[in-house]
């Protein structure tokens, strides 16, 4: 049965040797997407058989990530399955077994070759200028027995795969790049288990993707190069080949494959700079996808519904900052007040240990103002922070952008406008925000003033600032008492 007969199973099979990388969570994110618009199976499986490197701290940081990015796995850690275990390095019998079989079977032969012969071996073919320079074949006519003798002798020994002579063209059937044709004269008979009993990559990736069922392999294509030995170890295990999708490298803007020197690139950077999770997930999507050529906010739903591979690019994607930052905004903006206050504008106060000062009641209706206030204003959640940072500081204490004292308050009239709105906001028994702009109205008539020259005034004052949400709101949100002082202060500075 083919893969594209069998029901879907595609896997994402991280190595703990670090953070997630933007690339990595790309690509699960193109499995889960895919998975689900098939109704099939997304499997989590963490490839830790690099013992330098992989750590379990390292496997909680992509867990945590995974998380994060909202990316649910049908098998797994933490989930479980029929097709486990899940972590290689729990899989080693796996590897062996299969590995013998292919020896039994005559699809694999024991080598004994040492680093040195091999060493000579490659030299000598060198010097011959031969067009092939790989391994002789040196081992791979020895007598089974014999070869059987010498292991259980305890010789060194590795395990090679035996590729047919008549091999023809390996044809990888890419849903992306199309059919991508290697030349199997140029691939020898390559290592599939080591001398020190470890496995190769090459192999225990297709071990585990058979035994567990994988239909299609959703990869980045700087594993292109390795597909043709894979489909050489499908073929010897006598498993079906998946449809492999190779996807396109992420680029930065100069050209070149990201890196630190372009800005972040773990997961949980992107996290702790304050972008929303589905935000961040559909942007990520939408390098190398898209729908229909046009859409920029796609929904998690949207892409769970509508992902297929016949939609993917070849060409690399390029990583642009202001374009994550842009549909991050659109997902903030399109939150309601009261989701904007508790899942952005509350934990971002609270995890910086900063609540208004005064008599401000904090309750849902002030948060929920302040939130009306500060989303059509924010792009990333931390902005808030700064945008309300007039609201937590005492009013002897408020310090003010020497810019606009200059522009503002150090000029003719300001003072006169302070004294006015002064007066006029004293005389308030409402202090909502309709009824302080219903308060301050009138005053750029009555003065003979234009209406910056007796606002801004009020804004800096009250904000230290010349820019804050709507005069009524900040006003409403800072408290009378507090507006009041904080003018009385500003008027030492004013004309």
């Amino acid at each position: 049965m083919s893969s594209t007969e069998r029901p879907v199973r595609v896997r994402f099979a991280p190595s703990p040797t670090g953070k997630l990388h933007v690339g990595g969570a790309r690509t699960a994110i193109y499995n889960w997407a895919f998975a689900r618009a098939t109704g099939g199976t997304f499997i989590l499986r963490i490839d830790d058989t690099d013992p330098t490197r992989s750590t379990e701290e390292n496997t909680q940081v992509i867990l945590r990530a995974m998380r994060w990015l909202g990316l649910d796995w049908d098998e797994g850690p933490e989930v479980g399955g029929d097709f486990g275990p899940y972590f290689q390095t729990e899989r080693l019998s796996n590897y062996r077994a299969a590995a013998e079989r292919m020896v039994a079977e005559g699809n694999a032969y024991y080598c004994f070759c040492s680093p040195e012969k091999l060493a000579a071996d490659r030299e000598a073919a060198q010097a011959r200028k031969d067009t092939f320079q790989g391994y002789q074949g040196t081992c791979r006519h020895l007598d089974p027995a014999e070869a059987q003798a010498r292991v259980d002798a305890g010789e060194p020994y590795t395990i090679r795969i035996k590729v047919p002579d008549d091999r023809g063209d390996v044809i990888v059937h890419d849903a992306v790049h199309g059919d991508v044709v290697f030349n199997a004269k140029e691939l020898d008979d390559f290592i599939i288990f080591r001398s020190d009993g470890t496995p190769t990559y090459n192999f225990a990736t297709v071990v585990d993707d058979a035994e567990m069922g994988i239909t299609h392999i959703i990869r980045g294509d700087d594993h292109l190069s390795n597909t043709p030995r894979q489909v050489m170890v499908y073929e010897a295990l006598g498993a079906p080949v998946p449809t492999f999708a190779h996807i396109s490298m992420i680029l930065g803007a100069d050209g070149k494959k990201l890196s630190k020197r372009h800005g972040a690139t773990s997961v949980e950077e992107y996290r702790d700079a304050g972008y929303l999770s589905d935000a961040f997930v559909n942007y990520l999507a939408l390098l190398g996808w898209a729908p229909d050529g046009e859409s920029t906010v796609i929904s998690r739903e949207r892409l769970a519904s509508e992902f297929s591979l016949d939609h993917v690019s070849k060409n690399p994607a390029i990583m642009d900052p202001k374009k994550l930052d842009f549909i991050n905004g659109e997902y903030l903006h399109a939150m309601s007040d009261r989701e904007f206050a508790d899942e952005v504008l509350i934990p971002e106060l609270h995890s910086h240990d900063l609540e208004p000062v005064g008599e401000c009641l904090h309750d849902e209706a002030w948060y929920d103002l302040l939130a009306a206030a500060l989303k059509p204003r924010t792009t990333l959640g931390p902005d808030v922070v700064a945008q309300a940072a007039f609201l937590y500081e005492d009013d002897a204490d408020l310090e003010y952008d020497e810019k606009a004292v200059k522009k503002w308050l150090a000029k003719a009239g300001a003072a006169d406008a302070l004294d006015a709105s002064a007066k006029a906001l004293t005389a308030l028994d409402d202090w909502s925000p309709a009824a302080i702009e219903a308060a301050l109205d009138p005053l750029p008539e009555q003065l003979g003033m234009g209406k910056g020259k007796v606002f801004q005034p009020i804004r800096v004052a009250v904000t230290g600032s010349a820019a804050s949400p709507g005069i009524g709101e900040t006003l409403a949100l800072a408290g009378k008492e507090h507006v009041l002082a904080r003018i009385a202060r500003a008027k030492e500075l004013a004309q």
